[in-house]
């Protein structure tokens, strides 16, 4: 929820309007915009014009949606940008093993950040998508950065409250500890239809050259034909492949890794 206090700068105020777009949302009306933004109608109506004049913002039939300048300039990240090129071929050959839907995802504070999504027509039709994000203790690669990340990530998940997306979401802090143990002694994660009805995936730590988790990569698709304990191996070659890779180029000084925990 917005701050009560209406920012008194122009730009916090832009911002505003545009952080009321939430995961799910296409269009929103003037009014929900102005609501969410805290902001007066004729003040949000005024800086929307500004926003759709530069591109961040669209009209549309029911309001306003996000335009393509704010997909371009977010193309133009550096550090998450090198860490997508980087991860597509390893991801691509997941993909050509098993056509189901491979992801490369990073810490979001409380949640998982989609970063890249590799998929086709056989793969398995899922809610996740570039950009989107999932609580971390709901999905595999939420629970590989809980794992591995820094000491105080599962107390500050537990505190923010453990979300049920589905009857099998883990909503047990004694019991997404013990699976947290289980992910350190494998090497990798598994989530059981714990944020999607139907659907299961397995995931692996990606690793910088200080041995810090600064991303997963996860293969998801239907829980009913997905050998999750099979697969786990070639993630895990992957996500090591992966973070050796990374390594090497860090210290030859030609990639600049996001830090753990880092949001995009």
């Amino acid at each position: 929820m917005p701050s009560t206090e209406i920012p008194r700068s122009v730009l916090a105020r832009g911002l505003r309007l545009l952080d009321a777009f939430r995961a799910d949302d296409v269009d929103l009306p003037l009014r929900v915009l102005a609501e969410r933004a805290g902001l007066p109608k004729a003040t949000a109506h005024r800086l929307l014009a500004e926003l759709v004049a530069w591109g961040g913002l669209e009209r549309s039939g029911r309001g306003y949606r996000l335009g393509m300048s704010l997909f371009v300039l977010g193309q133009r990240v550096p550090r998450q940008r090198e860490l997508r090129d980087a991860a597509l071929p390893y991801l691509e050959d997941l993909y050509e093993t098993t056509h189901e839907n491979v992801h490369l995802a990073v810490p979001s504070g409380t949640d998982t950040l989609f970063l890249e999504k590799v998929s086709g027509r056989r793969s398995t039709p899922i809610v996740s998508r570039v950009g989107g994000r999932l609580p971390a203790h709901c999905t595999a690669t939420g629970k590989v950065f809980l794992a591995f990340g820094v000491p105080d990530g599962l107390r500050t998940v537990c505190e923010a409250g453990l979300a049920r997306l589905t009857p099998r979401s883990i909503v047990m802090p004694g019991l997404l500890r013990e699976e947290l143990e289980r992910v350190v002694r494998q090497g990798y994660g598994i989530n059981r239809e714990e944020a999607e009805i139907g659907v299961s995936a397995v995931a692996a730590p990606v690793f910088d050259h200080r041995r810090r988790v600064i991303a997963a990569i996860s293969i998801t698709g239907w829980a009913q034909r997905l050998d999750l304990e099979r697969l786990a191996p070639a993630v895990r070659t992957a996500a090591l492949a992966l973070s050796r890779e990374l390594a090497r180029d860090s210290a030859n000084g030609t990639l600049r890794l996001p830090g753990p925990g880092s949001t995009t």
